[in-house]
């Protein structure tokens, strides 16, 4: 498969603001792309945009909502819309995860959690894909995690959005391949990102190693060169995705309760 051309393509990235949403948004810049920046934070959103058109010398507009909350995604895409833009490449990125035991933690922020995770990722995927299959031409990367390919004792519903997300990725790329589109689904462990702040706990990372969200984006990029319906960063992350397949699912869901158990 022949590498993508970048130059003169526009990116919609969410969760723009830091991590692997704000390298997304400089390595696609640093390739010749306009970039789309959304998350909440309006002012970190201006800052990146501002260095990028300094930097690469590429459009950069700041597109600042919560697309945890119903109807933000349509109003995105208007807006989008409104700009007269028309979005070659997808990272859905945004993404949040909640740890501790279930009946403990707040339903609202479950919910939102859906929301963003799946919900969010869906609705945007239903609005560019048909314009990037008419183009026979565009990328779609939804960033998932480790965590789905095992349940995830005390972050069940992180867990399982992000088991949605690989299923979801891993049907469009077969639906799409051969009609010029790229699908992928990418799959970062632990990573040195604002991830667990939000959180609030750094148990769910079970004292793995923390990778960096340079290393995360540059698998995105290899994962779409090489036409992967989903690709896993690191070779430690890979080893123990393809190990866990030789256990039952009971055994794997008692040793991740025991690997991520609350100290606290």
């Amino acid at each position: 498969m022949k590498k993508y051309e970048y130059s003169n393509k526009l990116a919609l990235i969410t969760g723009a603001s830091s991590g692997i949403g704000k390298v997304y948004a400089k390595q696609l810049a640093a390739r010749g792309s306009h970039v789309v920046l959304v998350a909440r934070s309006k002012d970190k959103l201006e800052a990146l945009a501002g260095d990028i058109r300094r930097q690469y010398g590429v459009q950069a507009y700041v597109q600042a909502c919560d697309l945890s909350q119903a109807d933000a995604s349509r109003q995105l895409a208007d807006s989008i819309a409104e700009l007269g833009l028309s979005v070659d490449i997808l990272i859905n990125n945004a993404g949040f995860g909640t740890h501790g035991r279930f009946e403990e933690l707040d339903p609202g922020r479950e919910q939102e959690e859906i929301m963003l995770n799946t919900a969010a990722l869906v609705d945007l995927t239903h609005r560019y894909l048909p314009d990037m299959l008419r183009r026979r031409e565009g990328i779609i990367v939804n960033v998932a995690s480790m965590a789905a390919f095992m349940p995830c004792a005390y972050s069940a519903v992180y867990g399982a959005t992000k088991a949605f997300v690989i299923s979801f990725s891993e049907a469009l790329w077969a639906e799409t391949r051969g009609r010029g589109v790229r699908v992928l689904a990418l799959c970062p462990g632990a990573t040195d990102t604002g991830f667990f702040d939000a959180v609030g706990s750094a148990d769910m990372a079970a004292g793995n190693k923390l990778s960096t969200p340079e290393k995360v984006v540059q698998t995105g990029f290899r994962g779409i060169d090489q036409g992967r319906s989903y690709i896993i960063e690191g070779r430690s992350n890979s080893s123990m995705a393809q190990m866990i397949r030789f256990l039952s699912r009971r055994r794997v869901a008692l040793i991740m309760e025991r690997m991520t158990r609350p100290k606290n």
